[in-house]
């Protein structure tokens, strides 16, 4: 099974964090209404910077809580630079970029019901990757991915 996640899911992964077209840098502030949140962070790439609190390090932080498996891998592997996330159909799906190292990890949920999540990785950052994420962690006031230009 974690032969084909690594296979068949993380080329699929690494595509969709690609393609994405929205990164969510700002500041955290207001209340999040039920549901808000997930919504917010799905199909995004999320800065997580702890201090100011990004979107990202507060998404980080509730996906760790759900998911224990995550609150681990994180523990020993450190914060990560960027979270990635979707889901599809019950399954949620992380690629998380640690860019000091230019290696990102893939993780999914097991089921809707399980509380576990499978690990791939570590893989490498690619050079226009790491370039494109850089940017963003620079300047976190960048919005939107120019798809025609950094793609």
């Amino acid at each position: 099974m974690r032969l084909l996640f690594k296979i068949i899911l993380w080329p699929h992964l690494a595509i969709l964090a690609a393609s994405l077209m929205g990164v969510a840098c700002s500041h955290v502030g207001g209340i999040w209404l039920p549901g808000t949140m997930a919504a917010a962070a799905n199909d995004q790439i999320m800065l997580v910077r702890k201090e100011p609190a990004s979107f990202g390090f507060m998404r980080l932080e509730t996906q760790s809580q759900i998911y224990p498996d995550l609150a681990l891998f994180v523990s020993k592997h450190g914060t990560p630079s960027f979270l990635a996330e979707t889901h599809n159909r019950d399954l949620h799906y992380f690629i998380l970029y640690y860019l000091e190292d230019r290696r990102a990890y893939a993780c999914r949920s097991q089921s809707a019901a399980s509380r576990t999540v499978e690990f791939a990785g570590p893989y490498p950052v690619t050079e226009r990757e790491f370039k494109l994420l850089d940017g963003f962690r620079q300047d976190p006031h960048r919005r939107r991915i120019q798809r025609h230009r950094d793609f």
